[in-house]
């Protein structure tokens, strides 16, 4: 064991003021009751070349006038290309002999290509390790000495095509190292499960990210693998494309609602600022047992975006095919657990979740229970102060109607 000291509920901030009750209040009304969007979604595995099983996933999101493409793959690193487009017929094309190749500029596109509105990639270059013993500051960079990572580019990753399930819009790429010298994954495995939405709604676990028709889950598992330290904290790093000279933001939004992840406040986004714009969405929670509650809820903190001009990352060939000769990426790290409390070591699980999509991010309204607590709340004095008036009223009226015997 790594501490026996008390989880991090609410970690880092403090209680909601009266001031962010009452704005949150009013400005998440108005969401409630917005209608939602729907969106006709098809999952495809796109053929591979000459006949070998390639991870190329195509997620296609249609609506009235417009059209989501989210392409997955682990040819080197898992990565995603999200691209909207103005038209409900734009199609992805794709070229395997370019993209199989050591120059595989050209080889995915979207066509038409005057179409599309929004293009951008997330790609997840490495798993990280920290010892984490003994560590004072959960917000450090690193939070402890770092173990080697582990370069998901030199992954080896399932067919996709088994894990695919057309009902609930999801897909699985569960992968481990191809060089294992220490048998780290003789018994484990890091597995990204992708889920589509044709509508509005929350998933049944922890922690419970509001989705749209615009919006593509990611559920990320480290399972089984043995750490090479006995306290050791897990992260990944994950880039993304620059804008220009600039990378994007991240900013954190806070809530007075925690109903869906217990005791957590607050909600992070990479925000792609372009018009539209685009973002990625997670809670700052990770959870190391299958059934995330409470109990198992694990910090999950972000560092700054760096530009990696300073250091090369994994290139991956779909992000390289659509977007071209790219060098202007940035990077940040997630990093999971703290010393004490809950953490890796205790079933040999961790899982994390993010949203990615296309418009606002999905705003959360206050859920039914808050609304329900705070019309009690507000409501008692309220009925109070108005029996206390009926009964002051009455009384007055007794003492009017008396008449002297005289």
């Amino acid at each position: 064991m790594c501490g026996c000291g008390q989880g991090y509920w609410g970690w880092g901030h403090r209680a909601p003021s009266p001031m962010l009750l009452l704005s949150l209040l009013l400005s998440a009304a108005p969401f409630g009751l917005l209608g939602e969007e729907t969106r006709q979604v098809s999952l495809e595995v796109i053929p591979g070349w000459l006949g070998n099983p390639q991870n190329l996933l195509h997620i296609r999101a249609v609506g009235t006038n417009s059209t989501l493409h989210y392409v997955w793959s682990s040819l080197g690193p898992p990565a995603v290309v999200l691209v909207a487009t103005n038209t409900p017929h734009s199609t992805l094309s794709v070229n395997w002999s370019r993209l199989l190749s050591p120059e595989p500029d050209g080889g995915l596109m979207v066509l038409p290509k005057d179409s599309i509105q929004f293009s951008s990639a997330l790609v997840f270059t490495r798993l990280l390790e920290f010892d984490g013993t003994n560590m004072s500051n959960t917000a450090a960079d690193p939070p402890g000495k770092p173990y080697p990572p582990y370069s998901l580019a030199e992954f080896s990753w399932n067919n996709i095509t088994d894990s695919l399930d057309p009902a609930t819009l999801s897909a699985t790429f569960q992968g481990r190292p191809i060089h294992d010298p220490t048998r780290a994954f003789a018994n484990g495995s890091l597995a990204f499960r992708v889920q589509a939405f044709s509508r509005s709604g929350r998933p049944a676990q922890p922690p419970r990210l509001l989705h749209t028709a615009d919006t593509c889950q990611l559920e990320v598992a480290l399972v089984g693998a043995s750490p090479q330290g006995n306290c050791s904290l897990f992260g990944l790093e994950v880039a993304t494309l620059g804008q220009g000279p600039d990378c994007p933001s991240i900013q954190e939004q806070h809530s007075i609602d925690d109903e869906y992840a217990p005791a957590i406040f607050q909600l992070d986004q990479l925000l792609w600022s372009s018009l539209p714009p685009g973002f990625m969405q997670w809670r700052p929670v990770a959870y190391s047992q299958k059934q995330g509650g409470r109990e198992s809820a694990l910090p999950c903190h972000a560092s700054p975006l760096h530009p990696t001009l300073t250091y090369p990352i994994p290139q991956s060939p779909i992000v390289r095919a659509f977007f071209g000769p790219q060098n202007n990426f940035c990077a940040f790290n997630l990093t999971f657990g703290a010393s004490t409390g809950p953490g890796y070591w205790d079933q040999h699980y961790l899982s994390w979740s993010m949203l990615v999509g296309v418009g606002p991010p999905p705003m959360d309204a206050l859920s039914p229970l808050v609304l329900g607590i705070m019309a009690v709340a507000l409501g008692a004095p309220g009925l109070i102060l108005l029996g206390g008036g009926l009964v002051l009223l009455l009384r007055h009226k007794q003492y009017s109607e008396y008449q002297s015997i005289n």
